[in-house]
């Protein structure tokens, strides 16, 4: 949904003086709450993540994302710590056919491509930026994953 139409509904809300508003559109789901403040206001809700320019640019709050389940996992390994450069669905193979491009023990290379992050229909391929040997994956394949969230510790 762009930023048009979500400043329109905010508007529609603020102006008709309705407490609330729920709007799908395929995938998207808003759903705004009026606070009941005189300047235009309202709460943002998003069932997918919303683009940074949207929420620098609209007066709206989105809700904070539900903290993930703690994973009994041994002590993580000391090293490298490669981070995904962006938001998107994590990938260990070119497709379900292909092998994994690293596993754990294998020694990886400078510009070595160690995963695909798929972001709004682009695969991007995640390269080493160390010398090293993979020592722990920290993300399951077809997982979805975060701006500066650990994927790989390289020692």
């Amino acid at each position: 949904m762009d930023l048009r139409k979500l400043k329109t509904l905010i508007d529609l809300v603020s102006e008709s003086g309705i407490s609330e508003l729920e709007v799908n559109e395929g995938e998207d789901r808003v759903r705004i709450v009026n606070a009941g403040a005189p300047a235009p206001a309202g709460q943002v809700v998003y069932a997918n993540p919303a683009p940074a320019q949207a929420i620098q640019a609209a007066p709206v709050q989105t809700a904070p994302a539900p903290a993930a389940a703690p994973v009994a996992e041994e002590p993580a390994e000391t090293g490298f710590v490669a981070r995904s450069p962006m938001v998107g669905t994590f990938y260990r193979a070119p497709n379900p056919e292909s092998p994994n491009f690293v596993n754990v023990g294998d020694i990886v290379k400078v510009g070595q491509t160690l995963c695909i992050i798929e972001a709004m229909k682009l695969l991007n391929e995640i390269e080493s930026e160390k010398d090293g040997v993979i020592k722990q994956i920290l993300c399951e394949n077809g997982q979805g994953v975060e701006f500066d969230q650990p994927l790989f510790i390289i020692a």
